[in-house]
């Protein structure tokens, strides 16, 4: 790699794809996809109860999947017994938050290593120049 990477998709892509590798790996032991564990951080981040439909469509929305996918990926972490289902409503079971809190605490882990000697202005600067390029690739896809 270059001493002075420039941003670009080609650098942004390999990292996202790098990172998912290692949350594949944190989440296979635990049997869950990726779609699944978006959606149980969303629910246990939604608080609780949170109405079915509209943890899908905050799902949907935040990782770019079909509101169709989320709800099979509900029924399958409700299957999984790591939510629950009832009246259109959707709870966290305490087996799926004493799961999202363990792989979490991996997955913060692992950051702090990734991240820990960077500077503190660096990360500052990287997330806001990542977070305008998400918001302009957000833009660009609501008008295609």
């Amino acid at each position: 790699m270059s001493p002075n990477p420039t941003l670009s998709p080609q650098l942004i892509g390999q990292a996202e794809k790098t990172l998912n590798a290692i949350l594949e790996r944190h989440l296979s032991g635990a049997g869950l996809s990726e779609p699944q564990w978006i959606t149980l951080t969303l629910a246990v981040m939604g608080g609780d109860p949170i109405g079915r439909d509209q943890l899908a469509r905050r799902v949907a929305s935040a990782a770019k999947f079909s509101e169709a996918d989320v709800q099979t990926r509900i029924t399958e972490l409700a299957d999984a017994r790591l939510l629950d289902v009832a009246d259109d409503e959707v709870a966290v079971t305490d087996g799926g938050k004493q799961l999202h809190a363990r792989i979490r605490a991996t997955n913060n882990e692992l950051t702090e290593r990734l991240r820990g000697d960077l500077p503190a202005a660096d990360l500052d600067t990287a997330g806001r120049v990542l977070a305008v390029v998400l918001e302009r690739a957000n833009a660009e896809l609501a008008r295609a």
